[in-house]
């Protein structure tokens, strides 16, 4: 699956790129027929401590998923999305199992 990161308004670094890319490849356990996803990283200009917004976007055939998730960290924002994401890839493949039986 290919992951496309990008980081809005800073550069991310390796470490967190590398970070984003093995967790949202983990997504694939839940899903054998997933597209690509879609990083979004953002540091909203605001005096709270939780700036950093991250969207995931995960393309599967017929739909798209999308969390969006406010923390301190991307990497907290991103392991909060990729558990979100996991019940929602779950809950799409049993509809998918759920349309082929009937």
């Amino acid at each position: 699956m290919k992951v496309f990161t990008q980081s809005i308004n800073f550069t991310a670094d390796v470490k967190l790129l590398d970070y984003i890319e093995k967790k949202v490849g983990g997504l694939e356990k839940f899903h054998d027929k997933i597209v690509d996803a879609e990083v979004f990283l953002k540091v909203q200009k605001t005096s709270e401590k939780e700036n950093k917004i991250t969207e995931i976007k995960i393309n599967i055939p017929g739909n798209e998923l999308m969390v969006k998730k406010q923390y301190k960290t991307f990497e907290e924002g991103v392991s909060v999305g990729i558990e979100s994401l996991k019940r929602q890839l779950k809950k799409s493949k049993e509809k998918m199992r759920d349309s082929v039986v009937s």
